[in-house]
């Protein structure tokens, strides 16, 4: 099968193009950059930005499926001119016109937790008005909704430290927010089977083996690194006025939605992995994965 990786560059993308020439997949990856990209040898790659859609059109003849993975951090705030909706809701219809235009069959989509068009940040509501574009189209659809991902190159480790410190650190109503996070090498499978089987018209929430809080996470990242770490609580309103302060500031990398996004969970209420074939004993936990389980 001709397979077209849009975000194919990126952390879980490189995971999943691996995934599916391991399937005999024909793949190409499109992405802004994808010449300085560390990808297998026998993968074609097209430059095109999904928020431009004359550059990225002529990628998709000739395929038969798009995995859609372009997307902005839901965890730090956007840098640059380019906004949530420009990427989710813009980039989306881009990717989804093109795929009409040269009858591409079907087309994966990466969404969120929580994905709502009436969502409190950004990110989640451009994340549910993309699903909703991809739902209305004329193409066969699978929406794959995960909690976190972590593994090498990714941000859930990195965002983590920049939020707290060592020894001793503050997080908003103690870190209480609770994530469910599922590794990137367990992901990857299960976007792969969408691809290659009938899931028509299927959303799937997916989830790791546990769930933690965001305070549990700290003292995993800081344990990993020999460190301990005392967690303490900043009132929720009084960290609103400090991230809401932070937004202007370009080398603060949070803002009013991150503030906001600490106000839910990111867990599933019924975790699909199952209709994989998968079994939340068989997944990588982050304390595996950080090497101090």
């Amino acid at each position: 099968m001709n397979i077209l990786v849009a975000g194919g560059t990126g952390f879980i993308g490189t995971a999943l193009v691996e995934e599916l020439l391991d399937r005999d997949h024909d793949v190409t990856v499109l992405a802004r950059d994808p010449d300085g990209a560390d990808l297998p040898s026998g993968v074609e790659r097209v430059r095109g930005d999904v928020t431009a859609y004359d550059s990225i059109e002529a990628a998709f003849e000739g395929q038969d499926a798009v995995v859609n993975l372009v997307a902005l951090s839901p965890l730090f705030k956007p840098t640059g001119a380019t906004s949530h909706t420009d990427v989710h809701l813009g980039g989306t219809q881009n990717v989804v016109e093109a795929a009409e235009s040269h009858d591409v069959r079907k087309i994966v989509q990466m969404s969120a937790l929580g994905a709502d068009p009436s969502g409190p940040t950004e990110y989640i509501r451009t994340k549910g008005q993309a699903e909703r574009v991809v739902e209305d189209s004329d193409l066969a659809y699978t929406i794959v909704r995960p909690s976190v991902v972590f593994g090498e190159g990714g941000e859930f480790v990195s965002f983590t430290k920049q939020l707290t410190t060592p020894y001793v650190t503050a997080l908003p109503g103690g870190g209480r927010t609770r994530f469910q996070p599922i590794w990137v090498g367990d992901l990857a499978p299960m976007l792969a089977e969408c691809v290659d089987e009938n899931r028509d018209g299927e959303t799937y929430e997916l989830g790791g083996p546990e769930v933690l809080t965001l305070a549990d996470v700290t003292r995993l990242v800081y344990r990993a690194e020999g460190k301990s770490v005392t967690v303490l609580s900043i009132p929720m309103a009084l960290a609103k006025v400090g991230m809401t302060a932070a937004e202007p500031v370009p080398v603060v990398p949070f803002g009013r939605d991150q503030y906001r996004s600490l106000n839910f969970d990111n867990t599933v209420a019924d975790n699909d992995i199952g209709s994989f074939g998968v079994e939340e004993s068989e997944l990588t936990t982050l304390a595996s994965y950080l090497g101090v389980e």
